[in-house]
């Protein structure tokens, strides 16, 4: 099985490296790569690249991740975010190819308390969330065998994340406010890479299950919670940490404007992935924990 791999630098491909090495020869590219393209942002250099490896699986984990410059940098997100994922989708179709793509609950308009259902109904509030919902919708339409997986709250050891930004400045401060009215699961790198290696063995063997699922650790937090939570682990695992436990204040979102609004209500029903693929996805503390341990590890 031949896979080619879109965003190799990025959290979760940076895991999927290493989680999908074992399933065949990987062939992986970021923007920068030479020999194929690997850039999103060149339609017709990605649409060749398939073209010349001609792979069995494609996995598309590049996107345009930045919310808030998506208000205003418009024409890029839509590219990168929509009509990226429409050229391999259509390419995919052509020569029989497995499209794995990541997707948000950013294409919700993140209401209510109760977690989102793959069927619910779509209504994303940014730019973000409307061009990662174009993406899904041209992968749909292009008539592919695809797998898409919404998720959510992405972390990993690799690079910056909210649980790092909250150590950091829970060492340099002595008072921190954190939003409390926004909740889902953070989940991790690790978690996704492994569970779409096991998919894509699964889907190329019954592609019946192929469509959109829901991905995300289990259980939920906000994000006043998940620093609380991250706080404390690394103060027991022996972090010199400044601000007390009773200074962490927790504020609404409207305390903290952004240019682009987001979802209250990121919480994602993963019940049809666990049933179909037959996987139990962990608490979010679990791969926390992991990652809050080597991290109060190296820095001790």
């Amino acid at each position: 099985m031949k896979i080619l791999l879109l965003g190799k630098n990025g959290q979760v491909g940076w895991e999927l490296q290493r989680s999908l090495a074992p399933l065949g020869e990987l062939v992986a590219l970021n923007s920068a790569s030479t020999e194929y393209c690997g850039d999103l942002n060149n339609l017709e250099g990605l649409a060749q690249t398939v073209r010349d490896l001609a792979p069995d699986v494609i996995v598309n984990a590049a996107a345009y991740t930045a919310v808030d410059k998506a208000e205003t940098e418009t024409d890029l997100a839509q590219t990168v975010n929509a009509l990226a994922p429409a050229v391999l989708a259509k390419e995919a179709k052509r020569i029989g190819a497995l499209l794995i793509h990541y997707s948000t609950d950013y294409v919700f308009d993140g209401s209510g308390d109760l977690p989102w259902i793959e069927t619910d109904k779509t209504g994303p509030l940014s730019v973000y969330g409307k061009t990662k919902l174009e993406g899904e919708v041209a992968i749909r339409e292009a008539g592919c065998q695809y797998l898409i997986f919404r998720t959510s709250w992405v972390y990993a050891a690799r690079g910056g994340n909210f649980a790092k930004t909250m150590l950091r400045l829970a060492q340099e401060r002595e008072q921190l406010n954190v939003i409390d009215d926004q909740y889902g699961a953070p989940t991790g790198a690790e978690l996704l890479a492994d569970v779409t290696a096991h998919c894509i063995l699964h889907a190329r063997r019954h592609p019946e299950v192929c469509g959109v699922y829901h991905l995300a650790a289990g259980g939920v937090t906000s994000w006043y919670d998940y620093a609380r939570y991250v706080i404390e682990f690394a103060r027991s695992g022996g972090l010199a940490i400044k601000v007390a436990a009773d200074a962490i204040k927790p504020i609404p979102a409207s305390a903290y404007p952004l240019p682009a609004p987001r979802p209250h209500n990121s919480r994602l029903d993963t019940g049809k992935l666990q049933t179909v693929l037959n996987l139990t996805l962990p608490d979010w503390r679990v791969g926390m924990q992991r990652m809050l341990t080597e991290i109060c590890e190296n820095k001790k």
